[in-house]
C-alpha cells in the first residue's frame, strides 16, 4: 500500500516538474519571439494589425493550461482513487 502511494507521489511530482520546465520554455520563448516581432516589425509599425507572436502565445498558452490542470488537479483516474479511499474508510 505504501509504495503505492509513493509511485503516485512520484507521478505528481513529475507531472508538476515538467509543467515548471514548460512554463519556463514557455516565458523565455515567447519573450524571445516577441523581441524579434518587435524590433523587426512593430517598433516600425507599431501594433497595427495583429501581431505574429499572439498565435504562438494562444496556441502554446492553451496546451499549457491543459498540462497545469493535469499537474496540479490530477486526472479522473486521481480522483476516483480519492473517491474509494474515502469509501473505504
Amino acid at each position: 500500500m505504501e509504495s503505492q502511494k509513493d509511485e503516485r507521489l512520484w507521478r505528481i511530482a513529475k507531472k508538476r516538474a515538467s509543467f515548471k520546465r514548460s512554463l519556463f520554455a514557455y516565458i523565455v520563448i515567447i519573450a524571445f519571439l516577441w523581441a524579434i516581432w518587435w524590433f523587426r516589425i512593430g517598433r516600425i509599425t507599431g501594433f497595427v494589425g495583429t501581431p505574429w507572436p499572439i498565435w504562438v502565445m494562444l496556441g502554446w498558452g492553451i496546451a499549457l493550461g491543459f498540462q497545469y490542470f493535469n499537474a496540479y488537479n490530477g486526472s479522473v483516474r486521481d480522483l476516483a482513487e480519492e473517491e474509494y479511499e474515502k469509501l473505504k474508510k
